[in-house]
């Protein structure tokens, strides 16, 4: 009903409903149905209109007088919202996996604010996933299938799984040749990876294991140290051991055998619109994302 009010506002402002029809782009056949529809739902006739003029009956004119000061205070309301959900300004708070966002994405927060001086950031980081809309976060990273259907998502990447091990362990206690010779192992296990599929590369024999952890920890950055000092075999996202991997303190174990893709999505409340210094960071998230190829896997 507020739409309508303010086209007879602009109706009366305009002197016409021709008028009124070039002011908003409406087509003029809309605008006299839309008064029409007005007039039956207040149950008054508001404008008395011939083939030579238009005229304020005397409910109209009690209409126009209340509505008016009520109808401009709203629409310069909206110009003042509509300014501060466009500006480049202001504070964001975001959600995130520690070690992802503490990790490889480290740079990405830094350049984001080297290029909007006028943007404050704030980063909550846990590896539990946490309340989007209680938070009141403008946007939330998340990794792994989205349990929530009611937040709006943007896909970002993926990474790939890997099993590996210290080189040391794997001396003392033997290189595992396929699923069945994981029994026995140490293992570190990662919430919530605690289900790990292995798939035979040649004979496509598909196993699950539940391993019954040595080490059972929430933090990768952990479960990866304690891997290196030769704790066990880790199931690990390449991107969080990446640079162990290169350097030989960890080596792959059964590749090929693992053929999962952890999904990376930022995620944001359905119902809130993202304004535009949010809409900045995502995008640059994105870029950040799309640069670096251990978080490009697909599968």
């Amino acid at each position: 009903m507020f739409d309508d009010l303010d086209l007879f506002v602009t109706i009366v402002e305009a002197g016409s409903l021709q008028a009124a029809a070039e002011r908003t782009g409406i087509p003029a056949a809309t605008v006299t149905r839309r008064l029409q529809s007005l007039e039956r739902r207040l149950g008054h006739k508001l404008l008395q209109r011939t083939a030579r003029r238009m005229t304020l009956t005397t409910e109209g004119t009690q209409y126009y007088e209340q509505c008016r000061p009520l109808i401009h205070a709203l629409r310069q309301a909206t110009r003042q919202l509509d300014d501060v959900l466009d500006a480049l300004s202001g504070h964001i708070r975001v959600l995130a996996p520690t070690g992802l966002a503490s990790g490889i994405l480290t740079p990405a927060w830094s350049a984001f604010l080297a290029r909007h001086r006028d943007i404050s950031l704030e980063l909550q980081l846990s590896n539990a996933v946490q309340d989007l809309a209680g938070s009141g976060a403008d946007l939330a990273i998340r990794i792994g299938d989205l349990q929530d259907s009611s937040l709006m998502q943007r896909r970002l990447g993926a990474t790939r799984l890997l099993l590996a091990a210290a080189p040391a362990y794997l001396a003392r206690a033997g290189v595992p040749a396929d699923a069945a010779a994981m029994n026995g192992h140490d293992v570190i296990v990662v919430e919530p990876l605690n289900r790990w599929r292995l798939v035979d590369p040649h004979s496509g024999a598909d196993t699950e294991l539940r391993p019954a952890a040595r080490m059972r920890v929430d933090d990768m950055r952990l479960a990866v140290a304690a891997a290196v000092d030769g704790g066990g075999i880790l199931l690990c996202p390449e991107v969080q051991c990446s640079a162990e991997l290169a350097g030989g303190s960890l080596v792959e174990v059964l590749p090929g055998w693992v053929r999962e893709r952890r999904q990376i999505f930022a995620v944001w409340a359905q119902q809130r619109y993202l304004p535009a210094r949010v809409r900045a960071l995502l995008e640059h998230l994105a870029q950040a994302v799309a640069a670096e190829p251990l978080l490009q896997h697909r599968g």
